[in-house]
């Protein structure tokens, strides 16, 4: 049972190749965006082609949030364009895809966490790409699974653990906006979730597997702002660091982000049997 896996330079394609070692059941192919250029159909075309995957899992995507406020053709051509040209590549070979998206299709306004039907709103850029790549996926290819995380960190690639570990080598205090909330996730979890998708996909029948296909919302269990997650990465590390509490209107970016984007995970726990 071939898995491909897109995006496999970063953070969670590393996670992925982290963990995949557990599962000998599945023959992993990763390849970098080098190697697969999901904004290439021709290219697309030739890796499928190549490797005949029964399973894709979709882990590259255009992640640069103030980015992509200034580079919006580059962020749909990653996020929508590849996004379609994999549902069809995945339809051609008849391959389950797993993407992955974001809790930035919320605009944060609500104050409960959001369930997979509640409506989208994406703030910006990337949201709305994100968002986009979804929806040509459900056009395009029925066998898929969409899987929005938030807050993604590791000890792979660049994120917001690393960061606050790497500037309190560099100052002796920091401010970090306290007023948005989220669910930190960690690349690792992320990783064990979609394997444990395609381990499920793979043992129900036929006549079962349909009712599995469609948006499902992880993250990790904790609810926290930005400077609570940042109290909880130094206190981790037993690093001795003052940390100032900041309102976003302080610390302004180019592109705007939901105050509070806590995601309802009762489906994909209940669907996929994960026990807190």
């Amino acid at each position: 049972m071939v898995v491909l896996v897109t995006g496999a330079a970063g953070q969670l394609g590393q996670a992925l190749q982290y963990i995949s070692g557990n599962f000998p059941q599945f023959e992993f192919v990763y390849c970098t965006s080098s190697e697969l250029n999901i904004a290439d159909l021709q290219n697309c075309e030739s890796v499928f082609e190549k490797y005949h995957p029964h399973f894709c899992i979709n882990a590259a995507a255009y992640t640069a949030v103030d980015k992509a406020e200034s580079e919006p053709e580059k962020a749909y051509s990653i996020n929508v364009t590849g996004a379609e040209n994999l549902a069809k590549v995945c339809k051609k070979h008849n391959a389950v895809l797993l993407h992955v998206s974001t809790d930035f299709v919320f605009d944060g306004t609500k104050n409960s966490p959001y369930k997979e039907e509640d409506a989208t709103n994406p703030l910006g850029v990337y949201g709305k790409t994100k968002l986009e790549g979804e929806q040509v996926i459900q056009k395009t290819w029925e066998k898929h699974i969409i899987v929005r995380t938030s807050w993604v960190y590791s000890q792979f690639g660049n994120n917001f653990y690393k960061t606050m570990l790497r500037l309190a080598k560099e100052r002796d205090e920091l401010s970090v906006v306290s007023d948005q909330i989220g669910c930190p996730t960690n690349a690792v979890d992320l990783a064990e979730f979609l394997i444990r998708i395609i381990v499920k996909v793979n043992t129900v029948s036929s006549a079962e597997i349909g009712v599995l296909f469609g948006t499902y919302h992880f993250s990790g269990d904790e609810v926290m702002s930005w400077f609570d997650f940042a109290l909880k990465i130094f206190k981790e590390n037993n690093v001795q660091i003052t940390v100032h509490p900041i309102p976003t209107s302080a610390y302004p970016t180019p592109a705007k982000r939901p105050a509070y984007s806590v995601m309802d995970t009762y489906k994909a726990k209940t669907v996929f049997e994960i026990k807190n």
